[in-house]
């Protein structure tokens, strides 16, 4: 027999017009053959309080299965504000899925046990389907045994419990005593109703009631909260809550002022791509990569990145809605990519570009391998393609002077070599004019002179940019401006590391500036006017 299957089948099919809140209740005591389950009729007669509370109640006690199938028809056809099922009797389980067995059934065995029962997990597709509030109490005694196959146990196994479903589960007689006084209480929460004997089968919201009080404290309070969030979920979560509260009026209005807003299919177009706080974040990038300024990458899409959106899509032709639609995001997506794409492009041939102009000083200079040119290309390159080979080349120089030159002058020019100081330097020029060393003394000497005025104009530029007293605020808009034009300077946290340093050096000497590392007012506000202006064309 498949009925009661069939019948819970019915809840796939859309739902009829608008019902009453409707209550099912179950209990069985009397097992044909089956042991008795003590206490398990009660609960058909604890119903009073329900139909008080106006719930059209359908109420069975020692059904079979055949009496039971049309309820659960019934059941599966409704539509309702608060939906209650209560089974009370002996419930078998194989570990994931549970089932009660109406008065009829037999010993049970994991292949024919959906015969005479009622699937749990069948019920809580239904209840979850209902629009504001749904109960399922449970009435199963722990200790009731019967005849079982190898597959199956008695109790109540692990249930996953939809969203808005309230699972209760306690032995049959206090079943029955919730179902005629506590569960249909109105205002009592169903969290304070778990204890000692009653227990819950998944999380039960604070506060959360089946029955609300049309108005009072907890109503003002929701009202507030929900008031204050403004959203279309928060006013209908407070219509759950107090369908007749004293602001119920005022939060279908919301409702409705809400559905017929402007813009609302675009907002729900970009709610249906169900962005991650990762995807903002990428949308963010992308705006930033073709120079639509968010403000920040943060995953959140306030104002800021709203105008960004809005002004991206104007400038492609689209409705300035300031949300995204599939097609939108996947357009943003592209071009960000292909900017991307173009960027490394450029930055390849700067690099081959510097690698032809090096090779082409070392052909000019330290490819004839003497000490002048030598020394020439490493002015010049001092990290270039063959800075290694002229080093070994000045060494093998410097190794064949020092074969040939007097002890004397060798001795000279260790003593200034290990100074490295401008008078040392300068004292074995004096002692020795004629000295196998006077090219490298020279070259040392202009060396220590480069690397003065290097270190006055480097303190000189670091004072200047301590001048202007940025803070960390402002240097996370001038590292994210840095990115932006594609120069990474590291991580974005308001500090100017070594990779901060070298992206502003390549902006300075791009943008024709004083190339130093270091902020200065010129270097700011070009930045700025750069990054802040429309994208510079491709």
């Amino acid at each position: 027999m498949r009925r009661l299957a069939a019948a819970l089948l019915l809840a796939l099919l859309p739902l009829a017009g608008r019902a009453e809140d409707l209550a099912l209740v179950l209990g069985t005591g009397d097992y044909r053959t089956l042991p008795d389950v003590a206490g398990g009729a009660d609960l058909a007669g604890a119903t009073p309080a329900l139909g008080a509370a106006g719930f059209r109640v359908l109420a069975l006690r020692d059904a079979t299965a055949e009496a039971v199938a049309p309820l659960l028809a019934d059941l599966a056809r409704a539509e309702a504000d608060r939906l209650v099922v209560a089974l009370a009797g002996r419930f078998v389980t194989d570990g994931t899925r549970t089932w009660w067995l109406a008065a009829d059934a037999g010993a049970p065995t994991l292949l024919g046990v959906e015969a005479r029962s009622v699937s749990v997990e069948s019920l809580l597709a239904v209840l979850g389907r209902a629009p504001l509030r749904a109960v399922l109490l449970l009435g199963a005694d722990p200790g009731a045994e019967a005849p079982l196959d190898p597959w199956l146990r008695e109790g109540v196994g692990r249930v996953q419990v939809p969203e808005g479903v309230a699972v209760l589960v306690a032995p049959p007689e206090e079943a029955a005593r919730l179902l005629a006084d506590r569960l249909a209480e109105p205002g009592v929460a169903l969290a304070n109703l778990v204890g000692g004997p009653v227990r819950a089968l998944g999380p039960l919201p604070e506060g959360a009631a089946l029955l609300a009080d049309a108005g009072g404290p907890e109503d003002d309070a929701l009202w507030q909260a929900t008031a204050a969030s403004g959203t279309l979920g928060a006013y209908r979560d407070y219509l759950a809550a107090h369908p007749k509260g004293r602001h119920a009026a005022e939060a279908r209005a919301a409702i409705a002022a809400l559905l017929s807003e402007p813009g609302r299919e675009a907002r729900l177009a970009e709610e249906a791509l169900a962005m991650t706080r990762d995807g903002r974040r990428e949308v963010q990038r992308d705006l930033a990569a073709l120079g639509f300024d968010p403000q920040g990458i943060d995953g959140v899409l306030g104002p800021a990145s709203r105008r960004a959106i809005t002004d991206w899509q104007q400038q492609n032709g689209f409705p300035q809605t300031s949300f995204l639609d599939r097609e939108q995001r996947e357009r943003l997506a592209a071009q960000a990519a292909r900017e991307a794409a173009e960027q490394v492009a450029a930055e390849e041939r700067r690099q081959a570009e510097a690698e032809a102009a090096d090779r082409a000083a070392w052909e000019e200079t330290g490819a004839r391998g003497d000490e002048a040119g030598l020394r020439a290309y490493l002015a010049r390159f001092p990290e270039g393609v063959y800075a290694g080979v002229a080093t070994e080349g000045l060494a093998a120089l410097d190794a064949a002077n020092r074969e040939v030159a007097q002890a004397q002058d060798i001795a000279a020019w260790d003593r200034a070599r290990a100074a490295d100081s401008t008078a040392a330097l300068q004292g074995y020029l004096a002692a020795s004019p004629q000295g196998r060393f006077v090219g490298a003394a020279r070259a040392r000497l202009d060396a220590l002179a480069q690397e003065e005025a290097q270190a006055r104009a480097t303190e000189a530029a670091r004072a200047g940019e301590a001048a202007l007293a940025l803070g960390a605020p402002t240097a996370r808009v001038v590292e994210e401006r840095l990115a932006a034009l594609g120069l990474d300077p590291g991580p974005v946290e308001g500090t100017f590391d070594d990779a901060t340093r070298g992206a502003i050096r390549a902006y300075q000497e791009d943008r024709g500036l004083p190339v130093t590392g270091f902020l200065d007012g010129e270097t700011l506000a070009r930045l700025l006017a750069d990054t802040l202006g429309p994208p510079r064309a491709p």
